[in-house]
C-alpha cells in the first residue's frame, strides 16, 4: 500500500503523536504512535517504539524527506494518555494558552526533541496542524519556540497564517483558490520553505472523488506547475469507508473524499490520474530547469504559455482537451 504512495513522489511520512487528532471523522479513527503515560510521582514517560518503526517502515519504501506529526492542536483540543494511578486511559480538554495546555506538552515536547536529536531526524521532523484558527495556532507555536525550539511546523492553512508566523511554518499548504501572494512565496522559496495547496471536500473543483472528472486529477499537477507551488496535500489516501469496494460515499462529504486507492493496495482511475499529473509536473520542472540552464529561451516561452493556462479556479468545459494540447507541447519538448 505505501509503495503505491511511494511511486506517486510522495516525500512525508504522516504520524501521530496522540491519538485521534482529527476527532474521529472516519471509520478507522487513528491511534497514537506514541503512548503517554502519567507515573505515579507526577512525572511523564513516552514510549517511541511505534512512531520508531512507522517511521523506519516508511523511510525504507523512499518517503523520508519530511515527518509530520499531528497534533499539538487536535480537532476538538482533546488529548489522551494513560494514568498509572487511574490504571486507565484518561481523556482532558485542554485549549492552547492554558495552563493544562502548558502543562500537558511542556515535559512532551522537550523529550520528543531529545528524542529526535537521537533519532538523528531533528530537521526533518514537522509539529503538524489541520485548519487550525490564527488564535490556537499563535498559543500552541509560542510554546513551542519557547520549549522545543528547532522542530517545525506544517500547517494546512486557510487563514492565510503563513503571513502571520513568516517563519516558523516550514511548510504550508494554502486552500486551492486561495493563492500565495508572489512576494510571500518568493521568500519562502528563498528560505528553504515548503509551500504546497491541498483540496478536501471544497472547493467544488477540482476534485479526485468518484465522480471527478478524470482531467481533474491530472490537473492537479498543473495548476501546481501554473502557480510555482512546491506540490500538493489531499486528505486522504486509505481512511476508508464502512465497505469501500462497493460504496464510496460517506456520511459528511463526497463520495471518495476518504480515500484514493482500495484495500490490498488495488489502484484506481483516480489515483492514476493525480499520479500522471503529477509526473507532467515533474517533467515540466526539469524543462525549465534545462531550458534555464541552457538560455533556451524561445523553448521557455513556449513551455510557460502551455502551463499558465491552468492557473484557473474554475472549470473549464474543455479541460480534457486543454490538457492534451499542453502535454503535446510537453512532449515536443522534451524529445
Amino acid at each position: 500500500m505505501m509503495q503505491l504512495l511511494a511511486s506517486a513522489g510522495q516525500k512525508v511520512i504522516t504520524t501521530t503523536i496522540n491519538k485521534d487528532p482529527w476527532g474521529g471523522q472516519t471509520y478507522d479513527p487513528y491511534g497514537s504512535m506514541i503512548i503517554w503515560t502519567k507515573l505515579a510521582d507526577g512525572n511523564w514517560l513516552y514510549d517511541y517504539s511505534i512512531f520508531d518503526k512507522w517511521v523506519g517502515f516508511m523511510m525504507d519504501q523512499g518517503i523520508d524527506k519530511q515527518i509530520n506529526c499531528y497534533s499539538m492542536i487536535a480537532w476538538g483540543n482533546q488529548f489522551y494518555y494513560f494514568d498509572k494511578i487511574q490504571n486507565q486511559e484518561v481523556k482532558i480538554q485542554a485549549v492552547p494558552g492554558t495552563k493544562e495546555y502548558s502543562e500537558l506538552w511542556t515535559p512532551f515536547l522537550k523529550d520528543f526533541k531529545n528524542h529526535l536529536k537521537e533519532k538523528g531526524c531533528l530537521e526533518k521532523t514537522r509539529i503538524a496542524m489541520d485548519e487550525r484558527t490564527p488564535e490556537e495556532m499563535k498559543a500552541a507555536l509560542k510554546l513551542l519556540s519557547d520549549v522545543a525550539p528547532g522542530i517545525g511546523v506544517s500547517l494546512a492553512d486557510s487563514h492565510k497564517s503563513y503571513r502571520l508566523y513568516k517563519d516558523q511554518l516550514k511548510d504550508v499548504a494554502v486552500l486551492f483558490g486561495s493563492p500565495v501572494d508572489t512576494t510571500d512565496l518568493l521568500y519562502r522559496r528563498k528560505h528553504g520553505m515548503k509551500t504546497t495547496y491541498y483540496i478536501c471536500c471544497m472547493p467544488e473543483f477540482p476534485g479526485i472523488h468518484t465522480f471527478s472528472p478524470p482531467a481533474e486529477g491530472v490537473m492537479i499537477g498543473w495548476y501546481a506547475s501554473a502557480v510555482g507551488l512546491d506540490g500538493f496535500l489531499y486528505w486522504a489516501f486509505n481512511s476508508w469507508v464502512k465497505d469501500p469496494l462497493t460504496d464510496s460515499r460517506f456520511r459528511k462529504w463526497p463520495a471518495g473524499d476518504c480515500y484514493i486507492v482500495y484495500p490490498d493496495a488495488r489502484s484506481s482511475i483516480r489515483f492514476e490520474t493525480l499520479r500522471e499529473g503529477i509526473q507532467d509536473a515533474e517533467k515540466i520542472r526539469l524543462l525549465k530547469k534545462k531550458f534555464l540552464d541552457n538560455g533556451e529561451k524561445d523553448k521557455l516561452e513556449l513551455l510557460n504559455d502551455a502551463v499558465s493556462q491552468f492557473n484557473i479556479s474554475q472549470r473549464p468545459k474543455d479541460l480534457g482537451k486543454m490538457i492534451d494540447k499542453a502535454k503535446s507541447v510537453i512532449n515536443s519538448l522534451s524529445k
